[in-house]
């Protein structure tokens, strides 16, 4: 009996962690098509472009683009006590409450064009493999509190889609 209890309680378990796992699916499935439109960003605009911050702006395309991939990290990343992809120099230039300070160079959207993709892939990967095991509770400043690595890639789509709605305001005054 004792050992039909067990089997019981990893098939509810792996039950659990495959449904979770298509929730997971269509949630990444959104950040690939958030991701695809900032592409189009960077394919489609000079750096001069990219860099420039239109009057009434306080930030630019690129700093729009550097910022969503460093928050998808602190949130699921950091927030789950893991190390992130992006480095902490990109994390300051970038984060919740900065603005460009300087204009970037080629090798550096470069290196954010890099990460655009890559951070989403390794996230996706880490899902499947069970890595996100412990979560830092995080009150958004929208009011949201996040509890776990799922609501925090949940919460970044919402995020990144006001970052785009910011850069389609953008491309408007290049």
């Amino acid at each position: 009996m004792i050992s039909l209890y067990k089997e019981n309680s990893f098939d509810m378990e792996n039950e659990y962690f495959i449904e979770n796992l298509k929730k997971m699916k269509q949630t990444f499935d959104v950040n690939t098509t958030s991701r695809t439109m900032v592409s189009k960003f960077l394919e489609n605009y000079s750096l001069e472009q990219l860099n420039k911050i239109p009057e009434g702006f306080s930030n630019n395309l690129i700093w729009n683009i550097a910022h969503i991939i460093v928050t998808q990290q602190l949130l699921v990343y950091k927030l789950s006590g893991l190390p992130m992809m992006v480095s902490d120099e990109l994390v300051e230039k970038y984060r919740k409450g900065t603005q460009p300070e300087r204009e970037v160079t080629q090798s550096e959207v470069d290196e954010i064009k890099r990460l655009l993709f890559k951070t989403i892939e390794k996230t996706k990967e880490d899902f499947e493999n069970k890595v996100f095991e412990n979560f830092q509770e995080y009150p958004t400043s929208t009011g949201f509190v996040l509890t776990s690595a799922e609501g925090a890639m949940v919460f970044n789509n919402f995020h990144e889609g006001v970052h785009i709605g910011i850069m389609m305001s953008i491309r408007k005054f290049l």
